[in-house]
């Protein structure tokens, strides 16, 4: 039905195909559908899923016409009923900017569809599950919105279950994901900006703020970083993660994450910014304060009371899982007198028996300890929790039997590995953390133990995120400060947001003549 070209045409359009792959221009599309339809073949080369379907429409000046789609990410339905059948039994004709108007107006049925000129922005909607409408006698091309992905149900994250609160959470779909936020904050001040991020993956991301309350210059900052981005493939967040973020070699993180949309509600009430990746249900936040590692989306639905015992109790879980090792190494090591005499006595009777030096112990053991959790988490979850568990009390106990370990390390290397199951969000950091302290610990004892507790602190202080110090000390310690930091205040107590992070500061209005 459709001619062949001659080898000249054949060579241009290679030459053409180059450089769009090259990146040097565009190719536009032609008013000859046979063209048209050679170049599309050409640049879809060995791709067995593209589908060519050339149409007549009944009309007594017939009118040629090619869909182009891939298999498997399309609506058969709407493709068949909405676009080929009204083409059939369409009689406009023509050519031209008029006849594809008439087209989008009075014969294709499809909600989303829209104009292109050029085959770059047509090679990413077929690939991404649209249908493109070739008409001869027009060098105007439609992409048609005939997306039909398959996607897993919302569910509750495996990584981040709630004993109170929604129970739903992120998909691999980004308009799934931003769905579940728009329900949730029903204002034309949501605002929702789109960005492609890879050369090669074309990867869809959303940027989604609240407009009378994120900071301007928070919002620009990142606009800035994610421009800087060129890389071949955004697979998941935690690559845009490593591209954007502030001190690239510290061990904490600078963006937050989750899977859960209240949670991202939350962020964003308090003037955060959202970043929505098309393929993977973990969101990005940013700015990131320091105390959000020790925060629960679940410490605002139950009592305030509760939450703010449960907060100090995270804190201090951290200072213990991160110090202890080195603690006991030097006082064990270095400082006898700090013992009381019976204790004294106790661990000098299980150490006579081992013979390797208490730093040694607590390498080891701390190294099995974190291979024991690894190989939990990769392992199918039921064979996983039994494997930590059985492992870990059978070769404690029978290290101990063997006379290889002391049963001291046994409790101070359970005690820190219990202690940081309290703050998942700090599991990579605490790793570094923790043999850290005990390298010095185990080479100057307490005055070790201290220099390299300082010298963390002082990284912590000297944090930040995009611009926001992730810790700030005012140096007043005023209630509204505090009230959603370390303690958790009831809500009618809570009236401003974090002054640092947004630019409308008030939440609520003051109860009882109380300022914000």
């Amino acid at each position: 039905m459709f001619g062949f070209f001659s080898k000249n045409h054949d060579d241009a359009i290679n030459g053409r195909i180059e450089d769009l792959n090259s990146g040097l221009r565009d190719i536009p599309v032609s008013d000859s559908l046979d063209e048209n339809v050679n170049l599309l073949r050409k640049l879809f080369t060995d791709v067995d899923l593209l589908r060519l379907r050339f149409i007549q429409s009944g009309s007594k000046k017939t009118q040629k016409y090619c869909i182009a789609y891939c298999d498997g990410v399309v609506n058969s339905t709407v493709i068949n009923d909405n676009i080929i059948k009204p083409l059939m039994l369409s009689s406009v004709s023509g050519s031209g900017p008029d006849f594809t108007d008439d087209l989008l107006n009075h014969v294709l049925m499809v909600d989303g569809a829209e104009k292109a000129t050029e085959y770059q922005a047509i090679t990413e909607a077929i690939s991404y599950g649209d249908t493109v409408l070739f008409a001869d006698g027009t060098d105007e091309a439609i992409i048609l919105n005939t997306k039909c992905f398959q996607i897993r149900p919302i569910s509750e994250p495996d990584n981040e279950k709630n004993l109170s609160g929604p129970r739903e959470g992120f998909t691999e779909s980004l308009l799934s994901n931003l769905s579940l936020i728009r329900r949730k904050v029903r204002s034309n001040e949501l605002k929702v900006k789109y960005y492609t991020l890879g050369q090669k993956t074309k990867t869809q991301a959303g940027i989604c703020y609240i407009e009378g309350i994120v900071n301007k210059q928070i919002l620009k900052e990142l606009y800035r970083r994610l421009d800087a981005i060129d890389i071949d493939g955004v697979l998941d967040t935690q690559y845009i993660t490593e591209l954007i973020r502030d001190s690239p070699m510290s061990p904490f993180r600078a963006t937050g994450y989750t899977e859960r949309p209240d949670v991202v509600v939350g962020k964003l009430l308090e003037g955060r910014i959202a970043i929505f990746l098309d393929g993977t249900p973990d969101v990005l936040t940013v700015p990131y304060l320091f105390i959000e590692n020790f925060q629960s989306s679940e410490d605002y639905y139950l009592s305030f009371y509760y939450t703010s015992f449960s907060r100090i109790l995270r804190i201090l879980a951290f200072l213990v899982t991160a110090s202890l090792p080195g603690f006991y190494v030097a006082m064990a090591g270095y400082h006898h007198e700090m013992l009381p005499t019976p204790f004294l006595l106790n661990i000098a009777s299980e150490r006579n028996s081992v013979p390797f030096p208490a730093a040694l112990e607590a390498f080891v053991m701390l190294l099995v300890f974190d291979i024991l959790r690894e190989t939990g988490i990769r392992m199918p979850t039921s064979v996983g929790q039994a494997l930590s568990i059985v492992g870990a009390l059978v070769i404690g106990q029978a290290a101990v039997d063997a006379k290889l370990v002391a049963s001291p390390m046994i409790i101070v290397v359970a005690t820190t590995g219990i202690t940081s199951l309290l703050v998942p969000k700090m599991n990579a950091p605490l790793i570094y953390i923790r043999f850290f302290i005990l390298l010095l610990s185990m080479w100057f004892g307490f005055t070790g133990t201290i220099a390299a507790i300082s010298c963390v602190i002082i990284h912590m202080l000297n944090l930040h995120s995009f611009g926001i110090p992730q810790i700030s000390l005012s140096g007043k310690l005023q209630y509204q400060e505090v009230k959603d930091t370390y303690i958790r205040a009831p809500w009618w107590q809570m009236l401003i947001r974090p002054k640092m992070l947004a630019r409308d500061k008030v939440r609520m209005k003051a109860q009882n003549g109380e300022k914000p």
